[in-house]
């Protein structure tokens, strides 16, 4: 779901997955846990200021690798983080600046398939979009980057060994 959040472009997404608030906390805060399911590479130190880098293209240079100089800004564990993101090498404009993501973790009502009741909701918010021709590029790229990256989290959770990385 994307939208406006007075005047301002948000992309926000959501998804509920099969596991407890804990296990997805550690599936994005850690690199054992992005890389279980995301990534092959990845530099995240859970500290204010502390890098958030997930790497996504390993024969690039380090500057076009992926979320180069992405960083912590605030965390609750285990239900709150937020950090600066890029855009992607090609829209070297916007990739210049940083969008905000903040990410909630809610223990959910919904029982996943197992019926078990350890189900947990995933929202992200991605904030603080600039104005011109790239920015518009870089906020479609991300409403469906992010979509893709909730589904992929859901099937690793959903224990889909089958599903490629999105």
């Amino acid at each position: 779901m994307t939208g406006l959040f007075e005047g301002e472009r948000v992309v926000r997404h959501a998804v509920t997955v099969e596991a407890p608030v804990e296990d997805v906390w550690w599936a994005w805060t850690t690199d054992a846990g992005i890389r279980s399911w995301l990534v092959d590479d990845s530099h995240i130190e859970l500290r204010v200021g502390g890098p958030y880098e997930w790497y996504f293209y390993d024969e690039d240079a380090p500057s076009g690798r992926g979320s180069e100089d992405c960083v912590v800004l605030g965390f609750q564990a285990p239900t709150m983080l937020t950090f600066t993101w890029n855009a992607p090498p090609h829209l070297p404009e916007a990739r210049a600046q940083r969008t905000v993501v903040l990410l909630r973790l809610r223990p959910s009502d919904e029982d996943g398939e197992g019926g078990e009741g350890m189900a947990t909701r995933v929202e992200l918010t991605e904030l603080g979009w600039g104005e011109g021709a790239q920015w518009d590029e870089a906020f479609d790229y991300f409403d469906a980057a992010w979509a893709s990256v909730l589904a992929s989290l859901a099937k690793f959770f959903a224990g889909d060994d089958d599903a490629p990385r999105d």
